[in-house]
């Protein structure tokens, strides 16, 4: 399926911002050419800058599990348990990983091949692009040239940011009928086109006379019923999850009032003065910004957004991290040590909002290999439906049940019944770390098997982006054709998935 194009181009002028921090690199031009999203500036080596080290888990057991570095940590323990196929809800057949590999490499070549150079790493940028249409691309050439490459890279980080707090699930009817090309569209693509002309009417803005800005005041005046008709929901059009969205844009306006992080304007986009004026950035030829330090930001500037109830150590809200029972247990264990955090939504915003920041400015990110597959129902989806791993018979019948049940609820899918499980669910916390785990190990045989090596390697990013997310998506669409939905539907309340 071509959803991703090869080549786009970016025309637009450079001044200097009036209204920014003293930041480094404060002209910075913008590139005056990317192939398929990669920018054409030259990339300077970050291997050898030297990274914060991760929280001590003894010392400070909620800020480890809330570090990046925890993430892949953690699933390992459970990925261990896969190899010796010793897991609570899962069989895994070691024969399927070779043909696993196989089929994402044969999807990475019939797209790119050879050209695994053009592989845009993963990111929300690709979304915008549906149908081989630029649309930030026309959105930055739209404005006029007084507008700075800063500012305009401030403007994408506030787009993106909602985009992919949007960008939950959002089910097998939803749908978004663009209000500028006419065409429909679905899933992550839809919910894409759908945030940018909401963000180009002003939607997320509290100034009516600047639109392209997402603010405090913009968010807090934005209801429930002002965010389902932009995004189309209706009866007949039903979105999963609406209220958690409406929750989490909610949220996000309470969260933007942090100056250190936002600014005085308290726009998202602000975090990128943060950014280049912290301490840890390193300005030679061009910006070198850590991942731990955007990380911080994410996870610290916008904890308040997440709901209260989720996982907590010693009264700190982990957000997107579970107990799985597939962790220790031993009796010497602390408590914390049975949870796995995922955080797939920040990552998700990592992944996303670098790509602004690289082609706009190019700024460079030292600390990349931090951040993981993400542990999502694409990604994960793949290893059910190549028969990687297999749920064992008894949650095969109680998610079964469970569909059945839920199957009873008007607007509720009915049709190619799966097992479903809510987000909390023990199956779907292993199924997430076993997901983490065997990208990694994916990631490996890709690149044996596409005979690249050294500079020529595929990112991890650039693996998701061009073989297992879109692989997964494209056997769910064959497997079970009329709804596309993963072999294990999860309930989810539009904040994690």
């Amino acid at each position: 399926m071509g959803l991703f194009n090869r080549k786009s181009k970016v025309d637009a002028a450079s001044v200097a911002s009036k209204d920014s921090r003293t930041v480094a690199n404060p002209q910075s031009p913008l590139p005056s050419r990317t192939m398929n999203g990669i920018s054409a500036f030259p990339s300077i080596s970050t291997a050898n800058i030297a990274l914060p080290p991760a929280p001590d888990p003894a010392r400070e057991p909620a800020a480890y599990l809330r570090s990046i570095h925890a993430v892949r940590e953690r699933s390992r323990l459970v990925h261990e348990k896969a190899k010796r196929n010793n897991l609570t809800h899962f069989d895994v057949d070691p024969t399927k990983f070779g043909e696993t590999a196989a089929y994402i490499v044969s999807i990475i070549k019939r797209d790119f091949a050879p050209e695994y150079n053009t592989i845009p790493p993963h990111g929300r940028w690709q979304h915008f692009d549906v149908g081989g249409r630029h649309r930030i691309d026309q959105l930055l050439t739209s404005w006029p040239s007084k507008i700075d490459a800063q500012e305009r890279t401030r403007r994408l980080l506030d787009l993106f940011l909602v985009s992919v707090l949007l960008d939950a699930g959002a089910g097998t009817r939803w749908s978004y009928k663009s209000k500028e090309s006419g065409k429909t569209y679905r899933r992550s693509e839809g919910l894409a086109v759908a945030s940018l002309e909401m963000f180009k009417a002003g939607y997320f803005s509290g100034d009516p006379t600047q639109p392209y800005q997402v603010n405090a005041s913009g968010l807090n005046r934005l209801s429930v019923g002002q965010l389902a008709i932009g995004l189309q929901v209706s009866e007949a059009n039903p979105l999963a999850g609406m209220e958690g969205r409406a929750s989490l844009l909610a949220n996000l306006g309470e969260a933007l009032q942090n100056t250190e992080y936002f600014g005085s304007t308290f726009r998202p986009g602000n975090m990128l003065d943060y950014l280049l004026s912290h301490p840890s950035t390193q300005a030679s030829s061009v910006p070198v910004i850590m991942i731990p330090t955007l990380w911080s930001v994410l996870i610290d500037g916008l904890a308040g957004i997440w709901p209260a109830s989720r996982t907590q150590v010693d009264g700190v809200s982990l957000g997107d991290a579970w107990p799985c029972s597939s962790m220790p247990s031993a009796p010497r264990a602390q408590s914390w040590e049975n949870i796995v955090p995922f955080h797939k939504l920040t990552q998700w915003l990592c992944y996303s909002l670098m790509g602004p920041m690289t082609r706009l400015l190019n700024v460079q990110f030292a600390g990349v290999h931090l951040l993981t597959g993400l542990p999502e129902y694409r990604n994960g989806g793949l290893l059910i439906d190549t028969g990687l791993i297999t749920l064992k018979p008894a949650d095969t019948k109680r998610g079964l049940d469970a569909y059945r049940n839920n199957a009873l609820v008007k607007g509720q899918p009915c049709m190619e019944v799966v097992p479903l499980f809510s987000t909390d669910d023990d199956v779907v916390v292993e199924w997430r770390a076993l997901t983490i785990g065997f990208l990694d190990d994916l990631h490996v045989e890709v690149n044996r098997l596409l005979k690249l090596d050294g500079p020529d390697k595929l990112s991890l990013a650039q693996m998701l982006e061009a073989g297992s997310w879109k692989g997964g998506r494209e056997l769910a669409e064959v497997s079970r054709p009329n709804t596309k939905q993963p072999p294990i539907m999860i309930l989810s309340d539009g904040t994690v998935f």
